[in-house]
């Protein structure tokens, strides 16, 4: 189940396939797909807000089962709350374990811990905070795709504490050894998953009742989607209805 990390692997849209067409993925009206990498949508799961687990949910149910990190009554934190870090909330939680979210905005508490059932909120920006909370953690999912230090991050982490980064920042992350050594802690990658994962994932969802929340749009929105986006103003993913948005008016 490696085929997410095959050196030769064809992504799902604007790479060029084995004749050389640039595939178009799922904003196609038409689309054909080998039966081995289709996924069985289960019975009643909304296309919509089931959607985006095809991606952040696979990339954040992956690395937390694969490290371990799905049992019940380990302590996990989630560093940021968007796209990604809402779903790996609701993973987190629906495998028994107790949640710490970890964000630079103290906005998204209420939220966080009313609507998402998060144990523990953690503003990255409060020292007082931060240093209350070191040695607490077993894991940490890192979503967060800006520049950020980790070894505040590391700080948090139990001795062989993991932090599994998924989020992908423009810049190297600054790495001081020492904080890794000292409690012989792990930091690791984690991209996606593969489709036997997918489907583990899929049915798991389904099962407990976890969906992305999204906000439904028409294709012509798209660009003031993507202004948003950038303003981080969407909670927390877009879904294009492409049926309706080809739909003749």
């Amino acid at each position: 189940d490696l085929e997410n990390y095959c050196p030769k692997q064809i992504q799902t849209y604007g790479f060029p396939y084995l004749d050389g067409t640039i595939n178009r993925g799922g904003y196609s009206n038409i689309m054909v797909a080998d039966e081995h990498f289709i996924i069985r949508w289960p019975d009643n799961f909304p296309l919509d807000a089931g959607a985006p687990l095809l991606c952040a949910g696979i990339t954040t149910y992956s690395p937390l089962r694969y490290f371990g990190l799905d049992k019940p009554g380990l302590r996990i934190g989630i560093n940021g709350l968007g796209g990604l870090g809402h779903v790996a909330v609701k993973f987190a939680k629906a495998f028994g374990t107790k949640v710490t979210v970890i964000s630079t905005s103290l906005s998204k508490k209420k939220e966080a811990i009313e609507r998402l059932g998060v144990d523990e909120f953690l503003v990255s920006r409060d020292p007082e905070q931060m240093q209350a909370a070191v040695g607490t953690l077993d894991g940490i999912i890192d979503t967060v795709s800006a520049s950020h230090p980790v070894v505040p991050l590391l700080s948090l982490l139990k001795p062989n504490g993991k932090l599994i980064v998924v989020g992908a920042p423009e810049a190297p992350l600054q790495l001081p050894v020492f904080t890794l050594i000292q409690g012989r802690k792990t930091i690791a990658g984690s991209g996606i998953g593969g489709m036997k994962e997918t489907q583990e994932m899929i049915d798991f969802a389904a099962k407990n009742n976890i969906l992305a929340d999204v906000e439904v749009i028409p294709i012509d929105y798209i660009n003031t989607a993507m202004d948003r986006l950038l303003k981080s103003d969407v909670k927390y993913r877009f879904v294009i209805d492409v049926e309706n948005s080809l739909k003749p008016e």
